[in-house]
């Protein structure tokens, strides 16, 4: 379980903050907070999930991956319930994982040690210069989305890319029905976690059986001495239709909602980064009416939010293609407390968004011309490819003495 210390124990752990000079006399800390829908990374091994609940579900061997060749080493139980914390307290079950089939040795994408190895590498050097340009190093935080289990954040963050940033993982099993998860990786030097837990959120079919999607993952901890909560999203898809499907949005829209009140009831300054794949625009019914976010920081009401991507997305610029159509479903959205239209950096603002889009992770011919050069079309292969989302990234701000 994680476990949390007192923030003294942060103050005596040194930090070396990096500095920038963005104008005449004035130095600034910075920090790249990204977000990268990495589409679907499943390691070589068939697994299971082993959930036991025996342990608190905040507990990250609550749920955990296990090869389908050690079940029998456990004493589980039959269950076809609903999966929830409470069907499932007291119980020890095994939770099948539908969508590896295709990335095992013998599937039709003979994901092998190979390919996967080359997943990974390619995915962790797009990471390590995630807002580069602008601050000479690696980001501090990152969500993630689409990955398997834990072991595939570990291999990302051992990339020759990534090893030498001191990365921690903050990553909980959901019950999502593809097995695949959130996460968050963070440099360990300079961001303090100090809570973490998953938020499920519930949706259900026209017969009332529930649809299993992926939790919120919510991360609070200190950004060099500065507490910021983080919140990794990935909505359910579109898949249906988009006003068919809109209702699970709007529930996850309302879960994400309840976490930063819950935050801001705590502290009404709190500062909340949303981050994720929404499977929505910035200006869908999920994401308008539940957060009403203004595009520009000058025009942030007090208490309200902000959504930079906004101003992307006017633009007509998006991190996935569809049919010649694009679409900004990566989107950054912060609280109030985030924003600032006079300059002020004396605490941690948002200096900057942008999208993630160099040219080598644009297709350059065939069907896909364009758009995000992924991995996998179809079952067809690409050595060089990425994923079908762009990342996006925003920058942090503050002013040191």
């Amino acid at each position: 379980m994680y476990k949390f210390k007192k923030y003294l124990r942060f103050l005596l752990i040194p930090i070396l903050l990096l500095t920038i000079k963005v104008q005449a006399q004035t130095k600034y800390a910075s920090a790249t907070v990204g977000f990268y829908n990495v589409e679907n990374i499943f390691d070589t091994i068939e697994s299971a999930g082993l959930i036991n609940g025996h342990l608190e579900f905040n507990d990250p061997n609550y749920h955990i991956s296990i090869p389908v060749t050690d079940i029998a080493k456990y004493d589980t139980v039959s269950f076809k319930q609903q999966y929830t914390y409470e069907n499932i307290k007291g119980k020890m079950i095994i939770r099948p994982i539908i969508l590896q089939d295709e990335f095992l040795p013998k599937g039709k994408k003979f994901w092998n040690k190979e390919r996967y190895g080359q997943k990974i590498n390619n995915i962790g050097k797009v990471i390590s210069e995630l807002g580069r340009d602008f601050t000479g190093t690696a980001p501090v935080i990152v969500g993630l989305s689409e990955i398997e289990n834990i072991n595939v954040i570990q291999d990302i963050i051992n990339t020759s890319h990534l090893k030498n940033n001191n990365y921690g993982i903050v990553h909980f099993n959901s019950f999502d029905a593809r097995g695949v998860d959130v996460g968050l990786i963070y440099q360990k030097n300079r961001f303090f976690v100090t809570e973490a837990k998953p938020h499920p959120v519930f949706i259900y079919d026209a017969d009332g059986k529930r649809k299993y999607t992926r939790d919120i993952l919510q991360v609070t901890g200190l950004l060099d001495g500065e507490e910021i909560s983080f919140l990794v999203n990935h909505w359910p898809s579109r898949s249906g239709g988009e006003k068919v499907s809109m209702p699970g949005r709007m529930e996850a829209a309302k879960v994400a909602k309840g976490i930063i009140d819950n935050l801001k009831a705590k502290n009404k300054n709190a500062k909340v980064i949303l981050m994720g794949d929404l499977n929505d625009d910035p200006n869908s019914p999920s994401v308008k009416l539940t957060f009403d976010a203004a595009g520009e920081a000058n025009k942030v009401k007090d208490g309200g939010f902000y959504n930079p991507t906004l101003g992307l997305f006017k633009k007509g610029v998006g991190t996935l293609a569809y049919r010649d159509s694009w679409n900004l479903f990566d989107q950054i959205i912060a609280t109030s407390s985030l924003a600032t239209a006079n300059k002020d950096f004396s605490t941690y603002k948002i200096y900057k968004t942008e999208i993630f889009n160099k040219d080598y992770l644009i297709s350059k011919e065939g069907q896909y011309k364009g758009y995000p050069h992924r991995m996998w079309s179809g079952d067809t292969y690409r050595a060089d490819g990425y994923s079908d989302h762009f990342p996006v990234y925003t920058i942090l701000l503050k002013s040191i003495k």
